[in-house]
């Protein structure tokens, strides 16, 4: 009876050692809870992880531009330029609150384009609002391009304009190339061009520990032209939607895969 009892309690004790462990791998799986049920407005309402903090930006920079974008709350779906779902909706884990536009146009270079114009607008720097052509790689300007017309809506037909003579490999040009990724900064591009396309995501957060190691948040468009959307992290789910800056020679990312070879920065 006794070693009944005490066979009783060795197990009692295997599952309650389950449980705490099985309970404190969820804690860790999760967290950052999903933009779902949180609803985050900002990109800096998504919170780091354990002993990082957000690195300070200036107010009036592409970093802190970035960081405090709106996001959408409606709804977690990635739409497509006509207005139905993105076939994949695995990728994102919070969609960034500007419009992808009616024609199949904003898509991963142009996306990155659009927020860098949606920048130097906001701060009515329309002088330095310019992206060149592929054909020829010369810059066309904005304040060329609007004869004066500095209007919202002008500036948007302008982003069209460029979004249908420019793409990964003109907007590659238009970079300079950053040696050491543990040199990331937001606003950074990872960019890749190819045949017969290639891929381009933005920087859109930085967090830093006393360790000086860094993570990083990434945004994205794709094909066909798409919300602008926060990737999830599909190898860390304890991160996830930070990235390690500290990878190896590979960053995978839901929808393509990069090196550090990858990274640039507008000059």
């Amino acid at each position: 009876m006794l070693l009944t009892n005490n066979n009783n309690q060795y197990k009692l004790l295997i599952v309650m050692f389950c449980f705490v462990t099985c309970c404190t791998k969820s804690i860790l799986f999760s967290q950052i809870l999903p933009q779902e049920k949180m609803k985050y407005k900002t990109i800096s309402q998504i919170p780091t992880i354990s002993n990082y903090n957000r690195i300070i930006c200036d107010s009036n920079s592409f970093g802190f531009y970035l960081r405090n974008l709106e996001l959408k709350i409606s709804n977690n779906i990635v739409y497509l330029y006509n207005n139905t779902p993105k076939y994949n909706q695995n990728a994102q884990y919070a969609i960034i609150k500007i419009d992808v536009g009616n024609k199949d146009l904003q898509q991963c270079a142009d996306a990155v384009m659009r927020l860098k114009g949606e920048y130097l607008f906001s701060l009515k720097k329309f002088k330095d609002i310019h992206f060149c052509f592929l054909s020829d790689g010369k810059p066309r300007y904005y304040t060329d391009y609007c004869n004066g017309n500095f209007s919202y809506n002008k500036f948007k037909d302008y982003m069209n304009y460029i979004f249908s003579f420019a793409n990964t490999a003109s907007l590659k040009k238009e970079l300079k190339h950053i040696n050491n990724v543990e040199d990331i900064e937001i606003g950074d591009v990872f960019i890749q061009t190819g045949n017969p396309y290639g891929h381009a995501i933005i920087i859109v957060d930085v967090a830093i520990n006393k360790n000086k190691e860094k993570i990083f948040m990434l945004a994205q468009s794709y094909m066909p032209a798409q919300e602008i959307h926060i990737l999830k992290n599909p190898n860390n789910n304890n991160l996830s939607p930070w990235y390690s800056a500290d990878f190896e020679e590979i960053l995978e990312t839901p929808e393509w895969t990069f090196t550090k070879n990858d990274l640039y920065r507008f000059p």
